[in-house]
């Protein structure tokens, strides 16, 4: 069982860094993907980049019951709940963006500012960190395995995430302050996404500022639907470990299966692996980028330019460009004629 939950692990990391970097590398690129609802998305990238390189190492290396100091231990689960709490609040943020845009689309741009998205980046980063590690500052399981005589002098254990995380903290605080309101919260914004964005299709109202209003909204209805899909299955990824842990806390004569704590495990690891693929199914733009990156850099194939703006065309021209590309087959072509 455990050879497995390792084998499985390593997959979602791979799978996890790899279409995260691809999510990052195609907005990077690409400058129609640059508006602040994706700035939020490479915010949320970013955090499941650090799953894959980081966490699940970690995790695996707690699988096999490495014995650690106490607050180093703490340390490692403490960084898993801030990733965990910095993709919420970006779903969040992403959320509360879409929201603006419908609600009010001919101000949108002066109220939703480049510089506004990316403070809002660094709020959500700054509140995750605060939840995340709030466990550093005492409210952990130290004085209990002190009292039980569960723990040396040295403060040496052995490395679990219930040994040093509270359970008070991850359902009270954590899982009933910071993780529910929030889905909750997001789930009635998407709701009144649809309802807006339904209601202006049928009466077909025309919008000054569009020169086709319900192609507007059309796109926007896209958008949401993709946005919605996301966060439905972060939900459904996360909710279930947050269930064994209510369970945990209520029930402490109750037994969990190994087998479905590692489940849990895996469908929380997995969900930072699978929003680059509801990205390329479901995003027209994110579709176009990583099949014009795979064919460009992975196989060599001459590709047309990425879509850039107008405002750029003029500063690139079409020979920098080409000067400017390269191909990692023909960097490992010359490597092994070397």
């Amino acid at each position: 069982m455990d050879s497995l939950y390792i084998g499985m692990e390593v997959l979602i990391a791979l799978a996890s860094v790899i279409g995260n970097v691809m999510v990052v590398w195609a907005v990077k690129i690409n400058k129609s993907l640059r508006d602040n609802t994706f700035c939020f998305i490479v915010s949320l990238a970013l955090a499941d980049i650090a799953v894959g390189a980081l966490v699940i190492p970690l995790a695996i290396t707690i699988s096999i019951g490495l014995q650690t100091h106490f607050y180093s231990c703490l340390l490692v689960a403490c960084t898993v709940l801030v990733l965990t709490q910095s993709s919420i609040l970006a779903l969040l943020a992403i959320a509360i963006d879409r929201y603006l845009r419908v609600k009010i689309p001919t101000r949108y741009k002066r109220v939703v500012t480049p510089r506004r998205a990316g403070l809002a980046v660094v709020v959500c980063w700054m509140g995750a960190f605060i939840v995340g590690f709030t466990p550093m500052l005492g409210w952990n399981n130290l004085k209990r395995l002190q009292q039980n005589g569960t723990i040396s002098s040295d403060l040496i254990i052995t490395c679990q995430f219930e040994n040093v995380i509270s359970m008070d903290y991850m359902v009270y605080f954590n899982f009933f302050g910071w993780v529910l309101p929030p889905l909750l919260l997001m789930v009635l914004i998407y709701a009144e996404i649809f309802y807006m964005i339904h209601k202006q299709l049928n009466k077909k109202k025309i919008n000054s500022s569009h020169a086709d209003p319900n192609k507007y909204y059309d796109k926007e209805l896209n958008l949401a639907k993709s946005l919605a899909l996301v966060l439905f299955l972060f939900a459904s990824s996360w909710l279930p470990l947050h269930i064994i842990n209510c369970i945990t806390l209520f029930c402490p004569e109750c037994k969990k299966p190994i087998v479905l704590i590692y489940i849990a495990i895996l469908l929380t690891h997995g969900n930072s692996a699978v929003n680059p693929i509801v990205y390329a199914f479901r995003i027209k733009k994110f579709r176009t980028a990583f099949r014009k990156i795979w064919k460009h850099y992975f196989c060599c194939k001459d590709t047309p330019a990425l879509e850039i703006q107008p405002s750029d065309r003029k500063e690139i021209t079409t020979g920098e460009t080409l000067a400017k590309r390269k191909c990692v087959c023909a960097h490992i072509k010359l490597f092994l004629i070397r």
